[in-house]
């Protein structure tokens, strides 16, 4: 019987072939959300927090009023399980702030010194 022909990787720019949705080169070894700690313990922890902020803080600081959906870690935790669930490290923030705010300033490791 025929097997299937590759198809190219779904990550941008990459020529390699495979069989699957991502080359041996891309492919995504992130642990699941549970396994980093986004489990029940976490969903009603995030619940309560939203209750008591409904609003994101972020654009509340613009005079706008949006209902705040993410509770995001103003410091990333990066597996520091004290620091994941220090409430003075959250904020709630609506999904395009979030989005913003990971993509420019949690998505790659700073250094300080």
């Amino acid at each position: 019987m025929p097997m299937k022909p590759k198809k190219p990787c779904k990550y941008p720019g990459c020529p390699n072939l495979t069989d699957k949705t991502y080359c041996e080169i891309h492919t995504d070894d992130r642990p699941s959300a549970a396994a980093r700690g986004y489990d029940s313990r976490w969903r009603k922890a995030r619940a309560r927090f939203l209750k008591a902020s409904p609003l994101c803080v972020k654009c509340k600081e613009e005079g706008k009023l949006v209902k705040a959906t993410v509770v995001d870690h103003i410091v990333p935790h990066r597996g520091d399980r004290e620091l994941f669930w220090d409430q003075s490290n959250w904020q709630a923030l609506c999904k395009k702030c979030h989005d913003r705010k990971t993509r420019s300033k949690d998505q790659y490791q700073e250094y300080t010194y």
